[in-house]
């Protein structure tokens, strides 16, 4: 990785900020300049093992992280990209090991990303492009079995969709976000969304509205590629609080996943679909099972049961973290808190934060029926974050009551001083770069 001795002494986050002041814009979709990369790079994404692309606007990290668990407990190595990362941009880049993949370390991206920054040569290029050719370079020099590759946005003009070939296409749920770059359309996100399609690959598609599913079907069409889509070629249901998977091949019966929510079963059997269409890959039910049990994917409906914000907050309360920020994300963390409420009675308080491109208002109206008590605060450190005040706004539009607090410290310790009969249940939301500044908080990041 032509890494200098005095590079190896250069810290991680001066490469990415030198890589950072390369564009003015943080996000502009298209490929010119990844061809040009990945060309100078001496085309890495051309020498991966067995690629699985995945897209969507909704449980593409968990579905990724039920993939991973699964392909791992079958013995292979996976490589895995994702985005964006909570806490150490090391979280997006995964190497994979027998007996289970590791991050990367400061040490190998820094090399990789500086080689990258070599053959860029100061041109104009986002971080996200850079790391991704980051990404195939690191994969490229390590073997492995399988590579997961996660879109960053949309999928037509996304950095990662320079894979000609991959081993599938998968595609979560879709529904409306990021339309000021996808268009503000169902059928507009959607063809964003189905353009990762290639042509004679199996497409593995979760449920998906009328709009967006006749998008999906008519690529899949156009490019002769297999559509293999929830509750048509194959089905998950919840029975007696297990995952019952069926398709033409059988049944499974398996264990309920450890990611909470009703959605988990879905994103579960949307990754058991992915690897039954691909004749490859031999996954027994016992790999299967120890994926859908063991998959792990922070603030995602993630249950804080250590760390320095339960000394904060009500003494005996429940802190999740869940880091939805659109109007579907909202639903279904709102689900989940409803089964919650069936299981165990308590007062629910909602801590929100948000992205001044986000909608507050649909966002939050998932939460309308299930209590009147929402706390909103800023993120910190974060260009473009909404004002607490405006999302406060959006709040009392709903005619919910909502107070305002200069942080999530803040807004605990205003909670502890409350007199609760029952402890609170306490939900932390609104965007992925709040519960990454909550992890650090709390002294629990990804591992």
């Amino acid at each position: 990785m032509n890494a200098s001795s005095d590079s190896a002494k250069t810290p991680l986050g001066e490469v990415i900020g030198r890589l950072s002041a390369l564009h003015q814009k943080r996000i502009d979709l298209g490929l010119e300049r990844m061809h040009r990369l990945l060309e100078r790079l001496g085309h890495p994404e051309r020498k991966l093992p067995p690629v699985i692309h995945i897209a969507g606007t909704n449980g593409k990290g968990s579905t990724v992280a039920y993939l991973r668990a699964t392909l791992e407990a079958a013995g292979l190595r996976v490589h895995t990209y994702t985005s964006p990362y909570l806490v150490r941009i090391n979280e997006c880049f995964r190497l994979g090991r027998v007996g289970g993949g590791v991050l990367v370390s400061d040490d190998e991206l820094r090399a990789a990303l500086e080689e990258v920054e070599r053959v860029n040569a100061g041109e104009p290029a986002t971080v996200f492009e850079l790391k991704t050719a980051a990404a195939f370079h690191l994969f490229a020099q390590n073997p492995a079995d399988v590579v997961l590759l996660e879109v960053g946005l949309g999928g037509r003009l996304d950095s990662t969709n320079v894979v000609d070939t991959p081993a599938a296409c998968v595609i979560t749920p879709v529904s409306m976000d990021h339309m000021d770059f996808l268009g503000d359309t169902l059928t507009s996100i959607a063809g964003e969304k189905a353009a990762i399609i290639k042509r004679g690959v199996p497409v593995i598609c979760a449920e998906q509205s009328p709009e967006a599913m006749a998008v999906i079907e008519a690529q899949a069409k156009r490019m002769r590629a297999p559509l293999f889509a929830a509750n048509e070629s194959w089905h998950v249901n919840v029975e007696h609080g297990r995952l019952v998977y069926s398709d033409d091949r059988g049944l499974m019966d398996l264990a309920a996943p450890r990611l909470f929510g009703r959605h988990q079963f879905d994103n579960a059997g949307l990754a058991i679909a992915t690897l039954r269409a691909i004749p490859t890959f031999k996954v027994n039910q016992a790999a299967f099972e120890a994926g859908v049990v063991g998959a792990e994917w922070p603030a995602r409906m993630q249950r804080l049961t250590s760390g320095e914000l339960l000394s904060w907050g009500p003494q005996g309360s429940e802190i999740w973290l869940d880091g939805g920020h659109n109007a579907e994300g909202g639903r279904v963390a709102a689900a989940a808190l409803g089964d919650l409420e069936e299981r165990v009675s308590r007062p629910l308080v909602v801590i929100a934060g948000m992205m001044a491109n986000k909608d507050a208002r649909g966002f939050l109206a998932n939460f309308a029926g299930l209590t009147r008590h929402i706390i909103a605060v800023p993120i910190p450190d974060t260009e473009n974050a909404m004002p607490a005040d405006r999302l406060a706004d959006a709040t009392r539009s709903l005619g919910m009551r909502v107070e305002i607090a200069p942080g999530i410290e803040a807004a605990l310790r205003a909670l502890s001083k409350l007199a609760y009969e029952v402890p609170p249940r306490i939900l932390i939301t609104g965007s992925l770069y709040l519960a990454g500044h909550v992890l650090g908080l709390n002294g629990t990041p990804p591992a």
